[in-house]
This record gives structure tokens, sequence and C-alpha cells, in this order.
């Protein structure tokens, strides 16, 4: 009998101390639950949003100690989400299509009735790794679908719209953080905002608490958001991420939209393996890419990251066959500033100098010095964060149609007075609220910037090409701060042709403007260099 007494008290006192262990061991998990790793990368793969539930929403709150939760037995459909732009729809796709049928169809639905289209049309095209396909605009009001064949098709959506969503994001590891890219704020150009009035919100489902937690932002500018990230959001075995958004705070909160999914593809760890890298965005500039790759390559440059803005020209084929080049999808419209912070984050574990050019411009040393030996002579100056170099606008050159030889060879007659520079850039000393506008960043605190001598180097932009290429560039501009060149808006920028109007016309004189200056030396150099001995052919 005294032995049982003894074995009971022995239970009980295990019973406590296991009960005590699980309190303690869930007040510690409370307590780190907002706490974050430092853990960075990026991937861009929109998923599925369910109709957002403002609301419940706004019945969060950063002081609510709730770890981040995976729904149970999340719904496997195959369009994620659409998005409304301007002048098409994106229909996201999970699992990517492998190829895409000629019976594909993208379907139209009025607002009663689920079940029968009212409209049927072919889709325009699918991105470059059919992530999504890309379908004519709706009727005002209609949820879209596709069919893969006569018997077979999809539940609708409704689309979002374009400029009022969270879009992507990037787990950064450096400093515990998620940068998040959102439209529908408006925040100012070049600007710091107040923190104080936004919050990020991480979650699988928004109308249930349970599954969603909100964060303090830690900076916020133009679209580019920081904000704390949620420890479990970064644990290993979390293979199902959560969606990710930016909430006013106070009376009247707004919560945008999202098809944010932050992910990390670096590795922080890793040796740095490249001296000098480029990002670039591009909308049909297919064509071009061999020259202006082929280029590069020669004098220094060691990788590509190419952002796709909604290409439909074929431009995955040209890139298939190039080692070092990687293609990025980028649907976003009038996002150029936050696609170059989201290359910078994405480059900065691999690149120790990163240049943020266009196609139409070229890294030209007049010089002779190499392009390695000139980072060469900075690298050890780490005050030193951006190099600013100037450029020279080339115009038609009496050209009237596209240059067989490519624009290095073709043009060669520019305007007198060099232009606005365009930066090359340590990712290291880049501030971390990404601000950028006309591809330079703003820099940490202590570090400077350089103004490369323009007789060293200089970027030759092929700005004012022959009518056929030209009346293409403004049609959709990627940048945030110029219109279509079309509108009647932002007539005076520098980004338009100075006296073209807004008109897609011809001036008579257009082959002859901007021709003050003729510039062969980097025309000269191309054909010594590239030129078959020969045939005197050159590669592109």
């Amino acid at each position: 009998m005294i032995k049982e007494r003894i074995m009971k008290k022995r239970r009980s006192l295990h019973s406590s101390s296991s009960s005590f262990f699980v309190i303690l061991c869930c007040a510690l998990f409370f307590t780190v639950g907002f706490s974050t790793f430092r853990l960075f990368g990026v991937s861009f793969r929109p998923v599925l949003v369910s109709t957002w539930q403002t609301p419940a929403m706004n019945a969060l709150s950063s002081e609510q100690p709730l770890p981040l939760q995976s729904p149970p037995n999340p719904p496997s459909l195959k369009i994620q989400e659409a998005v409304s732009f301007p002048d098409l729809i994106l229909l996201f796709i999970k699992p990517p299509l492998e190829t895409l049928s000629s019976d594909l169809q993208c379907l139209y639905y009025n607002s009663n009735s689920s079940h029968n289209p009212n409209l049927k049309l072919p889709p325009i095209s699918s991105s470059t790794l059919n992530l999504f396909i890309r379908c004519p605009l709706a009727p005002f009001g209609s949820s879209v679908s596709f069919s893969l064949s006569p018997s077979v098709s999809l539940p609708p959506v409704v689309p979002l719209s374009w400029d009022r969503l969270a879009y992507s994001a990037v787990i950064d590891h450096r400093d515990n953080t998620t940068v998040v890219f959102a439209k529908g704020f408006n925040l100012r150009s070049a600007r710091l905002s107040d923190t104080n009035r936004y919050e990020c919100v991480f979650g699988w489902r928004f109308d249930n608490p349970k599954y969603a937690l909100t964060t303090p932002v830690v900076s916020a500018a133009q679209e580019i958001f920081r904000c704390k990230t949620p420890l479990s959001v970064l644990r290993p075995s979390n293979v199902n991420p959560p969606l990710v958004s930016i909430k006013t705070r106070g009376r009247g909160s707004i919560t945008l939209p999202t098809v944010a999914h932050p992910l990390t593809i670096s590795n922080p760890k890793r040796k740095k393996k490249h001296n000098m890298c480029i990002c670039t965005m591009v909308r049909n500039q297919a064509r071009f890419l061999q020259e202006w790759i082929a280029y590069h390559a020669r004098i220094g440059v060691e990788r590509w990251f190419i952002y796709d803005n909604n290409s439909d020209d074929g431009i995955e084929q040209v890139v298939s066959s190039m080692s070092s080049v990687s293609l990025h999808e980028w649907p976003w419209v009038k996002t150029q500033e936050a696609g170059f912070a989201h290359c910078a984050l994405r480059a900065r574990d691999s690149c120790e100098w990163v240049g943020f050019i266009d196609v139409d411009e070229f890294l030209y040393l007049p010089s002779n010095v190499t392009l390695p030996d000139l980072l060469a002579n900075y690298s050890n100056k780490p005050w030193i964060g951006e190099i600013r170099t100037p450029c020279h606008s080339f115009g038609p050159s009496g050209l009237k149609k596209i240059p067989s030889d490519g624009v290095t060879v073709g043009y060669t007659c520019r305007v007198a007075a060099p232009e606005r520079h365009k930066s090359i850039v340590r990712p290291e000393a880049l501030n971390p609220s990404l601000i950028n506008i006309v591809h330079h960043f703003h820099l940490r605190e202590g570090i400077r910037y350089l103004n490369m001598d323009i007789r060293v180097m200089v970027v030759n932009h092929y700005k004012y090409q022959v009518w056929e290429v030209f009346k293409e560039k403004f049609y959709r501009r990627v940048a945030t701060y110029v219109a279509d060149w079309q509108d009647e808006e932002n007539v005076g920028s520098k980004d338009r042709a100075p006296g073209l109007g807004t008109k897609a016309v011809e001036p008579p004189n257009w082959s002859t403007r901007f021709c003050e200056v003729n510039d062969t030396g980097l025309r000269d150099w191309v054909l010594q260099v590239f030129a078959d001995r020969n045939t005197g052919l050159l590669p592109w």
C-alpha cells in the first residue's frame, strides 16, 4: 500500500512537471513568434488568394502573440489568381502547363452565371515558363477562366486590379525582414514615408485570425515596404509559405489584395561568384539581346539578370542557349524601380558590383582600361558604393531601317551634351529602403558615390533609333515616372523625344534628328574586336 502511494505521488509529480514544461515551451514559442532569422532570397511565384475579408483583416493586431499556422487541407486549384492590367488579364496557373494546346480558350462569365461563359476568346500568349496565360481584357465585372479543351474548363475567378496589389516579396536574411512590393498607396518618389501608417500581414487564410498575423513596417518608400518576418515563415519545415500584404493602420484600415508569396533562393554563406553583373528590364527586346550580351561579356560582365515585362517575342528561345543569363518573369506594369530593387536583393549574394542599364545602353571604355581593372580600383574602398557614369544619347544617324550590323555599328551620331548618369552599385552599400530612381539607388549613411570621368567610361545610349524601333519604345513604359508616350502627360520629360509630341506619326526629319557630334569610337572598337577577318561579319 505504501509503495502504491509513493508510485502515485511520483506519477503526479511527473505529470505536473510535464505540464509545466509544456507551458514553458508554449511561452517561449509565443515570445519568439515574431522574431526572425537571417534569411534571404527571392522567387516569383504568385499563389491563389481568396476574396479578401477586410473585417477579419481589421481584427488582426500586432499585439496578438499568435504563431502562424498552416490552414488544414489547403484547396488544390489550377488557377491561382487573375490580375487585370490596362490591356490584358493574367491568369496565374499552378502547376505550370507543360504545353499550351491550340484548343485553349479564355472564358468570361457575367455576374449572373458561373457555369456557362458568355464569351470565349483565344489567349494572347503565355509566359516564358507557362506560369500564366495572357487573356484579352474582360467585359467590366466579368470573372475569368480558361478551357484546355471543349470539355475541360476551370472554375472562374474575379480578377484583381494591377494598381492595388501586393505583387512580390523577398525574405532578406541580413536584417531579419521581408521586403514587400506593393501598388496602391502612391507614396512619394524618392522619399521615405511614415512607417507608423502601415503593417505587414502574413497568412494563408485571412478570414480567420488563427491563420494570419501582423508585424511592424520598418521602412516604406515608393512601392517598397520592409517589415519584420515572423519566425514561423522562416522554418525550414514550412513547405507551404504564406502570402504577405500591406495594411494601413488605424480607423478604416485597408489591406491590399495580394499575390505576394515570400520565398528565399539565395545562400548567404557562399562566396561572391561574380565581380560584375547587370540587371535590366525588357519588353519585346529579344532581337537586341545577342549583341548587348556578347558585347558586355567581352568587356568583363559575368552575369545577367533579365526581368521580362510581358514580352511576346520569343525571348526565352534567345536566352536559352546563353550561360550566365537568367530570365525572370516580371509582369507588373510600370514597376521598373521596384524590379531593380528586387534584382539588387537577388544579386547581392553573388555579385560584387551590379550595373543597372537598359538593352539600348552600352558601357564604353574609350581609354582602353578594362572593366575588371577599373572596378578593382574601388573594390578595396568600401566607402565607395556607387559609380555614376554619364550617358551620350545617339540619334537615328541618317538611317531609316534597322541597321543589320547592330546598334553599336549602325548609330554613330549623337547629341553633344551628356545626359543623366547610369549606375554601377555595390549591393552591400544600398540603403535598406532600396529607394532608386533613374537607375541609381540611395546609399547607406557614410557611403559615397563617384562620378566617372567621361574619358574613362561612358554609356552609349542608343535612345533615338530608327522610327520603326522608337515608336514601340514608349508605347508602354516600364518606369513609374513616365506616362505612356501617346498620353498628354509628362510631355516635357527627358524620357520623351524633344519636340515629338504625343502622336504616333513619324516626323519628316526623324532620321537626321539628334545628330550634333559624329562619334565612331565604339563602332571602331566593335569592328576591330568582333568582326570576322575574312568576311567582316559580326557574330550577331
